[in-house]
C-alpha cells in the first residue's frame, strides 16, 4: 500500500523534475562534478524528500513547514538552472522545459500550502492567531 505522501500531486511533480534533473547533469562538465552539479542535485532531491517527511500525519501546521523548505530548495533549483543556462551547460528549450515544470510545481507547492493554512487557525483567549511562518 502507497504511503500518503506517494499519492500527492506535488511529490509526483517533485519525483518528475528530480529524475530530469539527474539526467541533465550526467552531461556536465567534470569542473561542475563538486559544485554546481552537486548542489543542484541535493536541492531537487530535498523538495521530494521534504514533501514526503511533511506529510507524516503531523499537523496541518508542521507539514505547512515542510511545503515550504520544498519550495525554498525548488527555488535553489531554479536559480542553479539559470547558472546552467548563463554557462550554456544547456539548451535554452531544455532551459525553458525546465522552467515550466519548476513554475507548475511552485504553483502546486503554493496552493496546497494555502489550503492546509485555511485549517489551522487557532482562537486564543477570544483572539484569532494565524499560525503562518
Amino acid at each position: 500500500m502507497p504511503f500518503k505522501f506517494e499519492k500527492l500531486e506535488v511529490w509526483q511533480l517533485a519525483m518528475d523534475l528530480s529524475n530530469k534533473v539527474y539526467d541533465l547533469i550526467r552531461n556536465m562538465p567534470k569542473t561542475e562534478e563538486f559544485n554546481l552539479s552537486s548542489q543542484i542535485r541535493r536541492a531537487v532531491t530535498s523538495i521530494s524528500l521534504n514533501i514526503a517527511e511533511g506529510s507524516t500525519g503531523q499537523s496541518d501546521s508542521e507539514q505547512v513547514r515542510f511545503l515550504r523548505y520544498a519550495h525554498r530548495s525548488l527555488m535553489e533549483v531554479v536559480g542553479c538552472l539559470i547558472l546552467m543556462k548563463e554557462r550554456n551547460y544547456l539548451a535554452i528549450e531544455k532551459y525553458d522545459e525546465l522552467y515550466s515544470d519548476a513554475e507548475k510545481l511552485s504553483a502546486k507547492l503554493f496552493a496546497m500550502k494555502n489550503y492546509l493554512q485555511k485549517n489551522y487557525n487557532v482562537n486564543e483567549e477570544g483572539e484569532d492567531f494565524n499560525l503562518e511562518d
